[in-house]
């Protein structure tokens, strides 16, 4: 993610801040110029002016969601809408009467947050179920007293479920040792489950399971059975020469799900680690390997997997070490096998658009409006840079 700053007095912010430490102005942040706004209250109408250094005057409103402080997303104060673009595609969300509820469902909006951010970056589309009837929606439930059925995370034509009690830290970790996984998310779990999702969008959709399915293998295997014989038998032997974790190795779905995730961990992770300005050179790093300078723009088309992998090689040992020495576990328990690379590599060219028979054209994204928009607010931002 970018590193975001307060128009008004240059402080930095994060990504879901609600006010300027530094000057005291509320902050916003504004999805379509990806820009975090300061902002006042306009006592004559009720709305908010943006203030500071570029786009100062326009007229905003929150979020209906701001007042559960989950959030910070604007909308133009002369839209009819009440939601922003992020919580727009919430199907159902948790009974809010429960305080406790209230800071469970924080978590989970400001991870799917995070993961609207970056496929607006990549410019995918993001039909939601009036538009498309396998569009974009999402549901976080609370398993029901009444039944010994739990909650089950998961994908269904769009409708991604997730279990409420996975934001619980605690909670998310018994079941990661469980499971023995080496990595469990709440952002994990939502960039795992849209990969199902664009499974659907770009590869059945968009003509390129031939191409998928050569690397990913047969996707028409017995789901149902390919899951039940790995957890009877766990992982394949020498899975780490395939697969980017053991689950992958469980059906071709699985697989290009959890590549996709991955690939979203790593550009979001390397746009944060330029937008710190990260230069890595070990010293004793003699041969070069681990020696990095995030200066490229990680989302440009012209970006190769190759820059993408060198460079999250280095990132990602130096963040483990640093994890290390503060006593946590590795920030990213995981090696990039080659073959794994070449899946991530499909992914890359995938998004950008270079795969399938709805490839489009270089810089443009997508046909989506969601997407159009945004990247015409993109262009239109640099032009007055």
């Amino acid at each position: 993610m970018k590193l975001f700053s307060c128009p008004a007095c240059d402080q930095v912010v994060y990504f879901n801040n609600v006010k300027c430490e530094r000057c005291g102005h509320a902050l916003g942040y504004e999805p379509y110029s990806n820009r975090m706004l300061a902002l006042e209250p306009d006592a004559d109408t009720g709305f908010w002016r943006s203030v500071g250094k570029k786009g100062a005057g326009d007229a905003w409103k929150y979020d209906d969601n701001y007042q559960y402080g989950v959030c910070n997303w604007l909308i133009p104060a002369d839209s009819p809408d009440t939601l922003s673009l992020a919580s727009s595609f919430n199907n159902v969300i948790p009974n809010l009467s429960d305080p406790d509820n209230v800071a469970l469902w924080q978590k989970m909006e400001f991870a799917k947050q995070r993961l609207i951010y970056t496929l607006m970056r990549l410019g995918l589309p993001m039909p939601n179920r009036t538009e498309h009837p396998e569009g974009l929606a999402f549901e976080f439930l609370v398993d029901d007293p009444n039944s010994a059925q739990h909650v089950m995370t998961g994908h269904d034509n769009g409708l991604i479920t997730i279990a409420l009690v996975e934001a619980d830290d605690a909670e998310r970790e018994k079941r990661r040792t469980a499971m023995n996984e080496p990595y469990r998310t709440l952002l994990g779990h939502f960039r795992h489950e849209i990969g199902h999702w664009y499974w659907d969008r770009l590869v059945r959709d968009g003509g390129a399971l031939a191409e998928c399915r050569a690397l990913f293998g047969n996707d028409e295997e017995d789901y149902g059975q390919a899951l039940q014989n790995h957890y009877n038998n766990g992982p394949k032997p020498n899975w780490q020469d395939e697969y980017v974790s053991t689950y992958a190795g469980a059906h071709a779905w699985e697989d290009f799900a959890e590549t996709w995730a991955h690939y979203l961990h790593i550009v979001d992770t390397l746009e944060t680690g330029g937008s710190w300005g990260m230069t890595l050179h070990p010293r004793l790093d003699k041969e070069g390997i681990l020696t990095t300078d995030i200066d490229f723009k990680v989302y440009d088309n012209s970006t190769t997997m190759e820059q993408i992998a060198d460079a999250w090689l280095a990132l990602s040992s130096a963040l483990n070490s640093l994890n290390r020495a503060m006593g946590h576990q590795d920030l990213y328990p995981f090696v990039l096998a080659p073959r794994v690379i070449e899946k991530l590599g499909f992914i890359h060219d995938l998004v950008h658009g270079r795969v399938g028979t709805a490839a489009r054209p270089a810089g443009t994204g997508t046909a989506n409006p969601t997407a159009e928009a945004y990247v015409q607010s993109q262009q239109a931002a640099q032009a007055a840079e």
